[in-house]
This record gives structure tokens, sequence and C-alpha cells, in this order.
């Protein structure tokens, strides 16, 4: 319920009033005005940093995937669910250039910033608290690094942001339209990407750890039921495809090592992913909501329930870093309220925020030319991989013109493939090309027998033995001054393939697979 505003000009509620039928939420937290002007500043700043650099190098492969995807519409595919495939088809649709990919890219990552603001108010914090905690989401290196092309990861962010801040609106309100909200953004976003899935399973553990009353209430089921709603026709396809996606989630599972690998990974997790600058905000943040009986002490369990469940599936570590948002928020509120009492400690704090945002820009973003993009590539691998594409489809051609009896290029990956059509025209590429590589293994395979074939990838000649006889190496892949990216660095190279063992069909179980 709302009270009448107290003599400072802030708002309080309390949402565990009696007869509450909703939600026994944080007490008497006092809600400030939005900070407008100042997030708004540190969002516009981000879009324009990004966008002045956001088509500098080039497509990313997975890009080039998306768009592809997003011409095959469908309610799912083996490695996604399908609404960033139906993000790629819009922003392709509105022009064949990069810039709309990008801009849905910044637009995602601005309101991703905004949204840690709004949950940061939501907490009780004020101009400072919100402002904090959108610079804190500017400058943290995972949700940086992610905004750099447009793929599956900068929407889960937004997704989980936003599942977030309806949460802990419908908490301190206790209003079932913020519970039908929750259940909205977690269903879209398992439309998006099926770790929402584990986001919701932890919010059960934490409430039933932390704040079990509130499972006896109607909203969080309400909102559980909307989201299933909302995932159905995904889960529908899934059902319909023998669960593709299990076979797809192994298969990266053991690529990551399994288990032990992710394990292994959890330090990027926990000290390199939020920003060493900015660290003892999350921290804050941490500390704040792990007394028992803290306002927010469900988030502890919750995010507990998710780094253990994405680790035991082998997956990556970034995959829970959309945690990062309320922790951020309630460390900047932990800040607002202990911490900025005098100024050389604000100052500080301003510094710190701004150092992360500018070694979070340089290295998760084009800034840098490419000589030095290739020398961190071990800090920061992305950058290169958007980079030397049409070169790439420059040397088949070559390859292409060179060998006039071909009929077709099998491509080893999507990004190749993508790529070869993007700079078909440009490049002077006839020929059809041909993929095998997860959604494409399900497009099927070409009609014929692919008699005389260039492939081009990171193929160990003995793969392509299996489907033809001869198998002769043409040239490597290769980037100009020593400039390194995936093909480069595994070693892809053209060939020339002749003599196949059957028709295209016969050999599809082969040239096709999971990666």
């Amino acid at each position: 319920m709302l009270d009448e505003r107290d003599p400072r000009g802030v708002r309080s509620w309390n949402v565990a009033r009696a007869g509450d039928a909703t939600s026994p939420g944080p007490a008497d937290i006092e809600i400030d005005k939005v900070a407008f002007a100042p997030v708004l500043l540190v969002m516009a700043i981000v879009a324009l940093a990004h966008a002045a650099i956001a088509t500098r190098f080039g497509w990313h492969r997975d890009e080039f995937y998306y768009v592809t995807s997003g011409r095959h519409l469908a309610w799912g595919y083996v490695d996604q669910p399908p609404l960033t495939p139906v993000l790629a088809r819009v922003a392709a649709s509105v022009s064949t250039s990069l810039w709309p990919l990008r801009a849905v890219v910044i637009v995602l990552q601005a309101a991703t910033i905004g949204l840690g603001a709004l949950v940061a108010r939501e907490m009780g914090g004020g101009r400072r608290a919100q402002t904090l905690a959108a610079a804190c989401i500017a400058g943290c290196p995972i949700f940086v690094g992610a905004s750099l092309f447009l793929g599956t990861t900068p929407t889960d962010q937004f997704m989980w942001a936003l599942v977030f801040f309806c949460l802990v609106r419908a908490l301190r309100t206790g209003r079932v339209e913020w519970w039908i909200a929750v259940g909205l953004a977690a269903g879209i976003g398992l439309e998006n990407k099926h770790t929402v899935a584990i986001l919701l399973a932890g919010m059960v553990v934490g409430f039933a750890f932390r704040q079990r009353a509130l499972l006896r209430t109607r909203g969080p089921w309400i909102a559980g039921a909307v989201a299933l709603v909302v995932w159905m026709p995904n889960l529908w396809w899934d059902a319909t495809h023998h669960w593709e996606t299990l076979d797809m989630a192994r298969k990266l599972s053991d690529k990551t090592g399994g288990a032990a690998g992710a394990f292994g990974q959890l330090p990027l997790l926990l000290f390199v992913f939020p920003g060493p600058f900015i660290f003892f905000i999350l921290w804050r943040g941490i500390r704040r909501a792990a007394p028992r009986r803290a306002e927010y002490a469900w988030l502890v369990p919750t995010a507990v329930v998710v780094v253990v469940a994405v680790t035991l599936a082998g997956g990556k570590p970034y995959y829970a870093a959309p945690l990062f948002v309320p922790f951020f928020a309630l460390g900047s509120v932990e800040t607002e309220q202990r911490g900025f009492g005098d100024r050389p400690w604000l100052s500080a704090t301003a510094t710190f925020v701004a150092a992360s945002i500018v070694v979070s820009a340089l290295l998760g973003l084009p800034y840098l030319s490419p000589s030095f993009e290739t020398a961190i590539r071990p800090l920061a691998k992305e950058p290169m991989e958007t980079y030397g594409w049409q070169g790439f489809a420059a040397q088949v051609a070559r390859a292409e013109a060179a060998t006039p009896t071909a009929i077709a290029i099998y491509a080893g990956n999507y990004g190749e493939a993508g790529a070869l059509e993007k700079y078909r025209t440009a490049t002077g590429i006839a020929l059809p090309v041909v993929v095998g590589q997860n959604a494409y293994r399900d497009w099927g395979p070409p009609t014929g027998t692919p008699t005389d074939v260039i492939a081009v990838g990171e193929f160990d000649r003995r793969f392509l033995l299996q489907a033809w006889n001869d198998v002769e190496p043409i040239a490597p892949i290769a980037l100009p001054k020593g400039l390194k990216n995936e093909e480069t660095e595994e070693d892809a190279t053209i060939f020339r393939c002749r003599d196949p063992l059957g028709s295209w069909s016969a050999m599809w179980s082969t040239l096709s697979y999971l990666s």
C-alpha cells in the first residue's frame, strides 16, 4: 500500500501489511524517484561509445547463423529457441548491412543498464544508488563483451534483468499484475535460452529456504504458470524433434570438459567476469543479502542453485553472469547508504567504476587495432571473430576460379557458410554452399552427388576421407600480417574433394554434426 509522502518527498511502501493477499515482501522500503537524468546519461554514453565502433571490423559468425535461422522460422532449433533468430530476421529485413543487428544489441545493452538502475530503485536505492548500479552494469566485462554482437547472450542478460525487476517490484507491491509480468518475462526469456529455467528453479529454492511464506501465496505459482504457457510452443517443438536440444547440450558440455571443466572455469565467473575494479560493489550486495533475515536473503540460495546447476551440467560460466544484476543493485544501495558519506570515498568509487567501463570497452569491443586485438586474444577472443570474413570469402573465390569443374562448396561451420553467402557477389562466388552443422543438419542435404567439391574449414583431412576417396589440400586460410582468429588458429584449410562414396543424402549422416 502507498503511504503519504514523508517530509523528504520519498514514498514509503509497506508490502507486508495485514490483509495483503499476494506476497509478504520486504517491509517499509522507501522508494525514491527514478533518477532519469543520470541513468539516461549512462545509457546514452554507452550507446554512443558502442555505436561509434559497432561495425568497425564486421560480422560475427553467430550473426550469420541467426540471420539464416531467421529465414527458416520455427518454434525452435537444435541449439536455441526462436527469439534471437526472430530479432535477427526483423533487423535483416530493415537492411542487409550489419547496422540493424548491432542497433538491436545496443538497445538491449542500454535497456539492461536501465533495468539495473530500476532494480536498485525497487530495493530502496536513491539517485546515487540507481546511477551506480547502471554504471556497474555498463562497466561489467561480461555485459560489455556480450554486447559486441547480436546473439542469445545479450538477449538473455536483458531477459534475466527484466525478470529480476518484475520480481522485486512484485515483492514490494504485492500486486498480482507484477507476478504475471514475472511469468511473461521468464516465458519470453525461455523462448531465447533455456537457462532461464535454472533461474526459476533457483528462485523457488531461494524462497523455500529464506522466504517460505511466499510460496503459500498465489503470486509465484501464477508467475510459473504464465511462464510455462509462454514457453509451451518451444517445448512442443522440442518434444516433436526428439529433444534435440538435449543432444546439443551434451555436445556443448563435452566441449567444456563436463562438470570438471566447468568447475575449473568458476574463477572466471567469480572474479573476472564481474570486473576487478567494481567487484567490491558486487561483494557488498552479496554480503547485504547473506543474513538469513535480510530483505533479499532469497538471492543467495538462488545464486548458489544457478551456479551449481550450470557447473554440474558442464555449462559455460557466463550462463550464470546475469545474476550480477540484483547483486550490483543491492551493493549500490548499500554503498549509497553507508559509503557516500565522505567525498574521498565518493571520488574513489567513481574512479573505479569509470576505470572498469574504459577497460571493459577496450577489451570487449573493437577499439584497438587488429594486431593489438590479436595480441590480447587470450584475454578477449571475440573481437577478432568479427574480423576478416570478406577476405576469407575472397580466398575461397580464388580456389573456385581455379577449379572450374567444382559443383559446390562444403563449409565446415555456419560462420564460414554465412560469410560465403554474404560476400558471394562481392567476391564472385558462384557455387552453392553446403554446411551440415547444427540446424543446417535438420534443414537437410542438397540433391545430387558431390562429384567435385571445394571443402573449406577446420577439417582434419581424415574426416573428409570418410566421404571422398580423393582429398587434396589447396591452401590454408590466412589473415594478413600474422593476424589471428579461430580459422587461422584451428588451421582452416581449402581442400578439393573428388570421387565421392555416395550422394549428398547418403553421406549426410557423416557430413552433418552438432558442435
